[in-house]
């Protein structure tokens, strides 16, 4: 069996190193776990555990462990890259300095090309605009694929790619709109925007854009032994050269900025403010049906919708103790959730993110992937072992999360 290895023991205070965490102890009550942890390879499994630990100042002290860590290794990120676009967003919005530009202003975005789509409306809002924030919220809710598209389109490449590479997040490349149908060279143009005010005047109107520089992976990765092209079947890997990409660190390290953002140089940090931050953190946390604009009803949109890790099998409502922070992704038969857990009650808190390939014929696109066999009950039962080393790990002080509750 492998172990937890000791990745970094980092944050502004130091912090005295704790020997490797084995893991093996009780594994025999957590079947799908074990059996991942024994086949890493065949599932592709990686694993980062963040321990916290607060001072008397209530500052983090964390010590990071990991399984099977390789960010050279690629997997397909899926939607999880949401997340990094969603908060470089808010960080773009405040560096315009516009009077009355703000969260709520609506954002309409043209079309001037074949491959591009126009969005003037958008009646799941409050006033039926579009915005940055409706965006967002939509990205962090559900995982809205268009939401995404939109901010892709108002950032573009040169942006993502510059300032995420600025604040150290360097195994992460974002090139691409999701689910659309274009090309790695349509997805190097970029819409026109106007922002206006209620009356229609425009506060800030941005041309079409195009980027120059080619993003693509320089090792050309491919997955898989065949995949399906609408009803044509391709008896060769899918090539990964023109895909997103993003490292197990690089998410883990943008969910531990966006809580902590104090425990990193301020090179490496978001640049938003503390409100800002308040709204990202809370429509991570929030539950579909929590919300009312946009307002997600019915059984499809059950609490553990975009919550893996401990609840993930389980579609009844989540017990209000537990909130959890996160981002999933899920496509091409990758599970990937990276997540700072809190239960409330009993003062627990930790980070954990994880990624696992379930695509036992290696066809992709055939929509025969083991994630309700393997996938899933991997991020249940992990969830879950964590959670419970946490709950009997005595602590010397327990953590305030005043400033981590939120009115839903």
């Amino acid at each position: 069996m492998r172990q937890l290895l000791i990745l970094f023991s980092f944050l502004i205070f130091a912090c005295e190193t704790k020997e490797p965490i084995p893991f093996e102890s009780g594994l025999e009550n957590y079947p799908t776990l074990k059996n991942v942890l024994d086949s890493a390879d065949t599932y592709q499994v990686q694993i980062l555990y963040t321990r916290i630990d607060r001072n008397e100042h209530m500052n983090p002290l964390m010590e990071t462990f990991s399984f099977n860590l390789d960010d050279e290794r690629y997997f397909y990120p899926a939607s999880t890259v949401k997340l990094p676009v969603a908060i470089l967003a808010l960080e773009w919005l405040e560096e315009q300095n516009v009077d009355n530009l703000t969260l709520v202003t609506p954002m309409l975005t043209d079309s001037v090309r074949p491959s591009q789509l126009p969005a003037y409306v958008d009646k799941s809002s409050y006033d039926s605009f579009p915005s940055i924030g409706h965006y967002i919220k939509k990205i962090l809710l559900v995982s809205d694929n268009d939401a995404y598209n939109r901010l892709y389109e108002l950032l573009g490449q040169d942006y993502i790619n510059q300032k995420l590479a600025e604040k150290g997040l360097n195994h992460t490349l974002i090139n691409h709109r999701l689910s659309y149908p274009a090309d790695e060279i349509e997805n190097r143009f970029f819409n026109p925007i106007r922002f206006v005010d209620k009356s229609g005047e425009i506060l800030l109107e941005i041309p079409e854009r195009k980027t120059e520089t080619v993003y693509s992976n320089p090792e050309r990765p491919v997955i898989g032994r065949a995949y399906y092209a609408g009803d044509s079947l391709i008896e060769t890997g899918m090539e990964f050269t023109y895909k997103n990409k993003f490292s197990l660190s690089d998410l883990h390290g943008v969910v531990q900025r966006i809580v902590f953002p104090q425990a990193f140089l301020e090179s490496e940090r978001f640049r938003i403010n503390e409100e800002h931050q308040a709204f990202i953190l809370k429509y991570m946390s929030m539950l579909p049906n929590e919300s009312d604009f946009p307002k997600y009803e019915g059984p499809d949109y059950y609490d553990s919708y975009s919550k893996f890790f401990k609840f993930g099998t389980d579609k009844n409502p989540i017990p209000d103790q537990f909130r959890i922070f996160n981002k999933t992704g899920w496509a091409y038969g990758h599970l990937i959730d990276g997540s700072y857990f809190v239960d409330y009650k009993n003062g627990v808190e930790f980070f954990v993110s994880a990624t696992i390939y379930t695509n036992r014929n290696q066809t992709l696109n055939d929509n025969r992937y083991e994630t309700e066999e393997i996938g899933l009950p991997f991020f249940t039962e992990l969830g879950e072992y964590l959670y419970q080393l946490e709950l009997n790990r005595k602590k010397v002080l327990k953590p305030d999360f005043e400033g981590l509750k939120f009115e839903y």
